[in-house]
């Protein structure tokens, strides 16, 4: 029976992708492993592998093809001893550019012809109002977790939904209920409460066409608007700011990338940065404050054991927030040179998505710009973010005389469900010690 390859989830966050790149054409017999496609998420350009055996029958997405919703059957696998004939009238492949001509010569149609029964069919291959074949036991496991057991896909006989498919919909994160559809203002209501945002057409006529350029959004621009909207919308923040000498640590990091061992050519074999040492102390700070170390989930509180420390990274059209797992256990040296790698990778869109997923806190530093102080917006799972502003000389007061410093401002954003006040306070407070005392960095 010829085999669906579907468009992949490569990261939780994924809704659609790009398909960038064919690597197989039809007629290409594939082994399991085989790399057959590239595809573009909101984070990265990753590879994408065979499951199955057998040969390419029918390319159903062309490459090129923007937008391709996760689940959506890509092209056709024939099995041994199977031709082309066993797929049956499977659509041809679209090219992104003659959709768009199709839709721009069906736009002026005043009234929407019916819809054939094959285009109400969902991406999971079940159509609008039919029943839903599923096994008893996929149906109970699909109510006790809160799915729509007719949004998944099933891959039983005939389309049924089995357990299998179920627990890949829970793993997925997708399979889930659609949320009602409400009517007049209501409809228009964010789902976070609120007042809907201004649509397109309204905003535009504030300013004079031909006065400015249309640029459409990435896969990775929508991503981080909607995050960051449910994390300001979902998330009760709360702010905290404490002010950081960095004398000692401005000597300390000079005396080590001084004494930083050379390879032949004269190249140190590390050289720290500002951001190393707050990463590092970061990490430690959650392991001195281990009350603070945590995520929030509405059935549990998770607290770790390792402190894995997210990096907000800026790249072309947005960040990616690479992650320095068991930050608290490496040496500052080893921090430094993992962040340059990923950061390099990072900007070139090479990361692994456990490269960048999970971690339970992060650091934005805007430093380096000449921004003094900021509040930066959760990353959910995260329950805490940094936000690190330039070091400057001010005035400051010691043992009652006037001095000048080197002082950087730091604020720590926290949710308020998981680290309330008081707990950041003592975590800000931790890391202003660690930074003021950076000797604690290197035992």
């Amino acid at each position: 029976m010829p085999i669906n390859i579907l468009m992949p989830a490569l990261s939780p966050t994924m809704e659609k992708g790009n398909l960038a790149k064919w690597l197989k054409k039809e007629g290409d017999t594939v082994k399991s492993g085989d790399v057959i496609a590239e595809i573009e998420t909101d984070k990265a350009t990753m590879e994408v592998e065979a499951v199955d055996e057998g040969t390419i029958g029918k390319i159903l997405i062309a490459e090129g093809t923007s937008d391709v919703p996760v689940n959506e059957t890509i092209a056709i696998l024939l099995e041994e001893g199977e031709s082309a004939s066993d797929i049956g009238s499977a659509p041809k492949a679209t090219p992104k550019s003659e959709a768009k001509a199709e839709s721009k010569a069906e736009a002026p149609k005043a009234v929407a012809e019916p819809a054939p029964a094959a285009a109400s069919a969902k991406a999971n291959g079940h159509v609008a109002g039919d029943r839903v074949f599923a096994s008893p036991l996929a149906r109970r496991i699909a109510k006790e977790s809160g799915l729509d057991v007719s949004a998944i896909k099933g891959a039983g006989p005939h389309g049924r939904v089995v357990k299998q498919d179920v627990e890949d919909a829970l793993a997925k994160g997708t399979g889930k209920a659609a949320p009602k559809a409400a009517s007049g203002a209501a409809a228009a209501a964010p789902a976070g409460g609120g007042v809907a945002p201004m649509a397109d057409d309204k905003i535009r006529a504030f300013f004079t066409e031909g006065s400015y350029e249309v640029v459409p959004h990435d896969n990775m621009r929508k991503v981080i608007a909607k995050r960051l909207l449910e994390s300001k919308l979902t998330v009760p923040h709360f702010y905290l700011t404490a002010d950081c000498e960095l004398d000692a640590l401005l000597a300390l990091r000079a005396q080590i990338n001084d004494g930083a061992p050379k390879d032949k050519d004269g190249k140190p074999a590390f050289k720290l940065s500002v951001n190393d040492l707050v990463i590092k102390a970061l990490a430690l700070a959650l392991k001195r404050v281990p009350d603070a170390n945590v995520t929030w989930t509405e059935g549990a509180m998770l607290k770790h054991k390792a402190a894995d420390v997210g990096v907000a990274v800026s790249i072309p059209n947005g960040l990616i927030t690479p992650v320095i797992r068991d930050a608290d256990t490496k040496s500052v040296s080893a921090i430094s040179n993992e962040m340059k790698d990923l950061a390099k990778r990072a900007r070139e869109r090479k990361l692994k998505p456990e490269e960048y997923q999970g971690g339970v806190t992060a650091v934005s530093n805007l430093g380096m710009f000449g921004v003094k102080e900021f509040s930066a917006i959760i990353n959910p799972p995260h329950a805490t973010i940094l936000a690190v502003g330039a070091g400057e000389q001010r005035p400051v007061v010691k043992n009652g005389q006037l001095a000048v410093a080197t002082v950087m401002s730091a604020t720590l954003s926290t949710d308020h469900r998981a680290v309330d006040g008081a707990l950041g306070a003592e975590l800000l407070a931790a890391f202003k010690d660690l930074i003021e005392k950076p000797i604690s960095l290197l035992v």
